[in-house]
């Protein structure tokens, strides 16, 4: 079954050539294009759509095996549309921010952060094995009586909507601000600015965040990347690198406490506290 993102792959290619059309006349001071960058967010793109061509098979089977326990079926009226975009946007925002607090979930994404470019490429700059460490937050979804070809199209229209707001040429937007995702707030979210760290994880709404404690307003200029970037345009390295380094401290941890550590604890959590996670360097940052 042919994923709906396939069909806006044109577009995809369509919009990138404008904002490098607008970057290259210098009608905008903030984007930046970089081809070696480019061509490997593209590249990562690519390899995350085959891996999906079969995945996505899997899931709708795990979703369907959960929908047959649910104790209603709720169709696809009008409403319920409108509540699985809810729904949805809902296990996002704790899929998102988890894979920013829990180190083995992070290894996973990280390579959506690890572009020092933010521009529309950087959209498609998915993670190899993000697929396989999302699913299970739907879970409620199907139980609730949600269709599992309904969850799968609502994540597509999520997934459809990210894809333009990786971008500088739009600045804020108002009072659209208030309640939805915006190129703003997800400039926020891809900067390696302390103040900005782990911020703004919603994909439709910023109500998430704002509810959660997670919301960042954007009031100084992002810097984008890692806290420590990786210095290669290699898909192995970008795709692996967090991988690699999570299995070399649990190699080296000392007990099983500190393996579990490593795994489970935030991104730059050590036993020893030489590395910061994104709360401690907040916390300093506020001290001065």
């Amino acid at each position: 079954m042919l994923d709906p993102t396939h069909y806006a792959i044109p577009g995809f290619i369509a919009l990138m050539l404008l904002e490098a059309t607008v970057g290259a006349a210098h009608l905008h001071r903030r984007i930046y294009v970089d081809a070696r960058d480019t061509r490997a967010s593209l590249a990562m793109g690519i390899v995350n759509v085959v891996i999906n061509l079969v995945w996505k098979a899997v899931v709708f089977a795990y979703f369907s095996a959960l929908h047959s326990f649910a104790p209603w079926k709720l169709g696809f009226g009008a409403w319920i549309w409108v509540a699985a975009v809810v729904a949805d946007d809902f296990c996002y925002y704790w899929f998102h921010r988890l894979s920013h607090e829990v180190r083995f979930l992070w290894a996973a994404h990280v390579n959506h952060h690890s572009s020092r470019a933010y521009n529309l490429s950087t959209a498609l700059r998915q993670s190899w094995t993000t697929p396989f460490t999302t699913f299970w937050f739907w879970t409620p979804m199907p139980l609730l009586g949600f269709d599992p070809a309904m969850i799968l199209t609502v994540q597509t229209v999520s997934l459809l909507y990210q894809f333009w707001i990786h971008t500088e040429t739009i600045e804020k937007m108002g009072v659209f601000e208030a309640f939805m995702n915006t190129p703003s707030h997800h400039r926020v979210h891809h900067a390696k600015n302390v103040r900005y760290l782990d911020r703004n994880h919603g994909g439709f709404f910023i109500c998430w965040d704002r509810l959660f404690g997670t919301f960042e307003p954007e009031s100084e200029a992002p810097v984008y990347g890692l806290t420590k970037d990786i210095e290669s345009y290699r898909l192995v390295d970008i795709a692996f690198h967090e991988w690699k380094a999570l299995a070399r401290d649990l190699r080296n941890a000392e007990s099983w406490r500190d393996k579990l550590g490593y795994l489970l604890m935030p991104p730059g959590w050590s036993p020893d506290g030489s590395t910061k996670t994104a709360d401690e360097l907040r916390a300093a940052l506020a001290r001065g």
